[in-house]
C-alpha cells in the first residue's frame, strides 16, 4: 500500500537543501530554489509503504557505492562538483592515462569554465556555412549546415573544451623500466559516495600505496593523501602535466595531445602556481605545496620527509591564488556530499524479491552521482559530461531536457535552475538568431559554446530542443507555484512558444498548420529537405503552446489568439496500417527496415509527454508493440531511447515491458562499474573493453532516472508506482520524488 504526500511550500534557502553556496558561484545552490515539503515528517513530496519508517539513506547510499578489486579500464571512478570534475584510474590519480584511453574510458580533468579557441583570420561566420532551403510556404532560409566547409569546421571547433592537466603518480621502479599497469597488484578501490570520496589502495614492488581523493564542493580543488614506504624514501612522487588539448580531428573521446611543447606555456609563477596559456584558454593551477619544474610542462609535488603526501591542487579562470588545507577539503566534500543524499529523491528497492532491484536501484544511485557531479556547470553540460569531450565540448539543447528534467522529478530543482538559468542569460542571443531566420520570439541553437553560438551540420534543422526551457519552467512550476517562478521564466517560456508558432506554415489546401520543411526530425535518419510533420515534433508543439498559453493565464495575461488557433488546425500524428509513424512526408517506417533505426520518437507522444485529446492511445498501445516487436535495436539505438520506451508503456499501463525495455541488455544500454553507459559501434556487438566513440553518455543515466521517476512516482491521478508489476515481487519505498504531469 503506498500513500502519496506532496503539498509544496517555497524558500528561499538553498542551503536547506544542502547545496554549497561560494563566493557567488555555486555549483549546486541558487538563491530562489523551491523545497516541496511533506505534512509528514518526511521532507519534499513521496510516496511511503505504509508500515516503513524513513528510509535509511546512508545505509542505501553506502551499499551502492561501487567497488573495484582488480583493474577495470571501464570504470575510472569521477569526483566533482557539478562543473569541475577529475577522473581517476585504479591508483586514485591519473597514472595510466594512455591505457585507459585505448581500453576504456579516458582519464580527464575538465571545467565547464575552460574554453579555447584557435585564431579566425578569415573572420569566419554562419553565413561562410550557410545553404538555401525552401519551406513549406516556398520561401527561403539560409541555414548553416555545411560543417565540411572550412568555416563550417571552425566554426563546429571553436570555441572548445579544454583539458585542464593530468596528475599522475611517477615510480621509481627498481631496474628502471616505465611504471605500468601491470606493476600495480591486489588493488582495492572504493568510492564512497555517501561523502563523495574516493579511497585506493594495491602494492607495488611488494609495498602498500594507499591514495585518498576528494574535490572541494566549493571550489576547483583536489585533495590528495598518498601514504607509502615509497613515498617514504623518495621514490613515489606525483607528476602534474599539461598537454597541448585535444586532437580537434576527432569529434568523439578525443585523445589529450602531447607533441608542440612550443605551442603553449606552463609559467611557474613562485614555487606553487602554474599560470597557463593554450590557445586561448588561459587559466591557473595553485598547489599547497612547492612545485618542481621536469619539462616545459611538466611539475612535481614529492614529499619533503615522512611517509605521507598530502596537497591540493585548485584550478581556476582567476588571478587569485588559493591554498586550500587538503583536510579541510576533504571534510566539506563528506559533508557536501551528506547533505546532498540527505535530501532530495531516493527509492529503497531493499525489500523486493524481485532479482532485478538490486540492478535497478544501484543504477539510480550512481545516475545521481553522476550527474551531480558532471551536469551542473554554468554552462550546461555536453552529452559526455566532464568525463571526455564530445562534439567539442558543446552543449547539444535537444539533450536539456535528459540532464535536467530529472533533478526537479527527484526533488532538487536548484541544480536544474543553474542550468536552466544559461538560458534566460542567452535570450539576446536566441532572439537574434530568430530574427536572422524569419522568425519571431527567442530561436534555440542546438549545438553551442558558452556564448550561444550555432554550429554548422545538421543542427541548424533539428526543432525538437525548442520546447524544453517551456517543460522544464513547467516543472519547476508544479514544485513551487508562486510569482517567482512566473517572473524567473516568463520570457524563456513566452519567446520560446512565440519562435514555435512561427516556425508553422500553415497550409490553406488543408487548412492545417504544418511543420517543415527544412527539418531534421528527432530520429535522424531522414532527408531534411524533404521533411514535414513528424509525430513527436507535432505533439511537443501542441503541449508546449498550451502550456504557455496556462502560462499566459498565470502572468494575467489574455490567451494567444493564433496559438488557439493553430491548437485547434495543427496537423494530426501521421499513422499508416493503424500504427503512429516517425513522419508524414515519408510514412514508410512499419514497412522498411531502414526506417527502424535510430530514436523510436514516435511513442514520445505519450509517455515523454502526458496523455492529451492529440494522442489516440489504443495507437500508440500498438506502436509500442510494433516497436518491442520489429525496431532495429542492433543499427542504431542510443542509450536514452531505452528510458523513453519504458516511459511510453508505463503510461500505457504496460509495467512488465516498462521493466524490461529499461533494463534490457542491448546495445548501448550497457552501464560499466562507475555507472556510465558507452556509446558506440564496438560496444553494440558486445565487446566489454576497447574505447567507445562516446564514453561516458550522460544523457542515458538522466534518461533512467526521468524514467524511475515516472515508473515510481507516476504522474497526476496515476495509480501508484505505475511502472512496477504487481506481482508481489515488488516493494517499493521512496522519498522525495514528485510526479510527472
Amino acid at each position: 500500500m503506498f500513500m502519496s504526500v506532496s503539498p509544496i511550500l517555497c524558500a528561499d534557502a538553498p542551503e536547506k537543501a544542502g547545496f554549497a553556496l561560494s563566493g557567488g558561484r555555486s555549483r549546486f545552490g541558487l538563491i530562489g530554489i523551491c523545497l516541496a515539503f511533506s505534512l509528514s515528517f518526511f521532507s519534499m513530496g513521496q510516496c511511503v509503504s505504509a508500515g516503513f519508517g524513513p528510509i535509511d539513506r546512508e545505509a542505501l547510499v553506502r551499499r551502492n557505492s561501487p567497488e573495484l578489486h582488480s583493474v577495470d579500464l571501464n570504470a575510472p571512478f569521477t569526483i566533482g562538483n557539478g562543473g569541475f570534475a577529475f577522473t581517476a584510474d585504479i591508483t586514485g590519480l591519473q597514472t595510466f592515462g594512455d591505457a585507459y584511453y585505448r581500453g576504456g574510458i579516458p582519464l580527464e580533468t575538465l571545467a565547464r569554465w575552460c574554453w579555447a579557441q584557435d585564431s579566425n583570420p578569415h573572420a569566419y561566420a554562419l553565413e561562410d556555412a550557410s545553404v538555401d532551403y525552401v519551406q513549406a510556404d516556398g520561401s527561403v532560409v539560409r541555414l548553416p549546415t555545411r560543417m565540411d566547409s572550412e568555416a563550417g569546421q571552425w566554426l563546429r571547433r571553436n570555441p572548445r573544451l579544454h583539458p585542464l592537466g593530468q596528475v599522475a603518480l611517477e615510480w621509481d621502479k627498481p631496474g628502471g623500466e616505465p611504471f605500468s599497469i601491470e606493476d600495480v597488484m591486489n588493488p582495492h578501490q572504493r568510492l564512497d559516495l555517501w561523502t563523495g570520496t574516493l579511497h585506493s589502495s594495491f602494492e607495488v614492488d611488494g609495498k602498500t600505496v594507499e591514495v585518498v581523493s576528494a574535490c572541494d564542493p566549493e571550489s576547483d580543488t583536489l585533495s590528495f593523501r598518498i601514504a607509502s614506504e615509497w613515498v617514504e624514501n623518495g621514490a613515489l612522487r606525483v607528476r602534474l602535466g599539461f598537454p597541448r588539448g585535444h586532437d580537434v580531428s576527432v569529434k568523439n573521446t578525443p585523445a589529450l595531445v602531447w607533441d608542440h611543447p612550443d605551442s603553449h606555456t606552463s609559467v611557474l609563477r613562485g614555487d606553487n602556481t602554474v599560470v597557463r596559456d593554450a590557445n586561448g584558454a588561459r587559466y591557473q593551477v595553485s598547489c599547497n605545496l612547492p612545485l618542481r619544474r621536469v619539462g616545459p610542462h611538466g611539475f612535481v609535488v614529492e614529499s619533503a620527509s615522512g611517509r605521507v603526501l598530502e596537497f591540493t591542487l585548485s584550478f581556476s579562470e582567476s588571478s587569485s591564488e588559493s591554498f586550500p588545507d587538503p583536510v579541510s577539503v576533504r571534510d566539506r566534500c563528506a559533508g557536501h556530499w551528506r547533505k546532498f543524499w540527505k535530501s532530495g529523491g531516493v527509492v529503497d528497492f531493499s525489500r523486493s524479491s524481485n532479482p532485478l532491484a538490486k540492478k535497478i536501484e544501484q543504477r539510480m544511485v550512481l545516475s545521481q552521482y553522476l550527474t551531480a557531479v558532471q551536469c551542473v556547470g554554468d554552462t550546461p553540460a555536453q552529452e559526455s559530461g566532464l568525463t571526455c569531450n564530445t562534439w567539442y565540448g558543446k552543449h547539444h539543447t535537444e539533450m536539456i531536457w535528459w540532464h535536467n528534467a530529472h533533478f526537479i522529478l527527484w526533488g532538487r530543482p536548484s541544480m536544474a535552475r543553474k542550468n536552466l538559468s544559461w538560458f534566460v542569460r542567452r535570450l539576446p542571443e536566441a532572439r537574434v538568431l530568430a530574427a536572422n531566420r524569419g522568425l519571431k520570439g527567442a530561436r534555440w541553437p542546438k549545438m553551442v559554446g558558452p556564448e550561444g553560438r550555432e554550429s554548422p551540420g545538421g543542427n541548424p534543422l533539428i526543432v525538437w530542443n525548442q520546447p524544453h526551457p517551456i517543460y522544464l519552467a513547467e516543472l519547476l512550476w508544479r514544485q513551487c507555484p508562486e510569482k517567482e517562478t512566473l517572473d524567473a521564466y516568463r520570457d524563456l517560456v513566452l519567446e520560446s512558444a512565440l519562435c514555435m508558432a512561427s516556425m508553422l506554415r500553415f497550409d490553406p489546401e488543408r487548412q492545417q498548420y504544418v511543420l517543415g520543411p527544412p527539418l531534421w526530425i528527432a530520429q535522424e535518419i531522414h532527408e531534411p529537405a524533404e521533411s514535414q510533420n513528424p509525430s513527436f515534433e507535432l505533439a511537443y508543439w501542441h503541449w508546449a503552446l498550451t502550456t504557455a498559453q496556462r502560462w499566459r493565464e498565470r502572468l494575467g495575461m489574455p490567451r494567444d489568439s493564433h496559438w488557439d488557433h493553430i491548437l485547434g488546425h495543427l496537423a494530426p500524428m501521421p499513422e499508416s496500417g493503424g500504427l503512429y509513424v516517425a513522419l508524414e512526408s515519408h510514412p514508410d517506417t512499419w514497412t522498411s527496415l531502414a526506417s527502424r533505426h535510430d530514436h523510436p520518437q514516435m511513442l514520445m507522444p505519450l509517455g515523454f509527454l502526458p496523455d492529451s485529446p492529440f494522442v489516440d492511445r489504443a495507437t500508440m498501445d500498438r506502436s509500442l508493440t510494433a516497436v518491442l516487436d520489429q525496431w532495429d535495436w542492433e543499427t542504431k539505438i542510443w542509450g536514452w531511447d531505452y528510458p523513453m520506451v519504458a516511459m511510453t508503456a508505463t503510461r500505457l499501463g504496460r509495467p512488465e515491458d516498462a521493466l524490461e525495455v529499461l533494463l534490457r541488455d542491448g546495445p548501448n544500454n550497457r552501464y560499466t562499474a562507475c555507472g556510465h553507459c558507452p556509446q558506440g559501434s564496438d560496444r553494440a556487438e558486445g565487446q566489454t573493453s576497447g574505447k567507445r566513440e562516446i564514453a561516458a553518455y550522460l544523457p542515458a543515466n538522466g534518461a533512467f532516472l526521468a524514467a524511475l521517476a515516472l515508473m515510481v512516482a507516476g504522474w497526476d491521478g496515476s495509480p501508484a508506482h505505475p511502472g512496477f508489476p504487481d506481482d508481489g515481487s515488488w516493494v517499493i519505498q521512496s522519498e522525495g520524488l514528485h510526479p510527472f504531469p
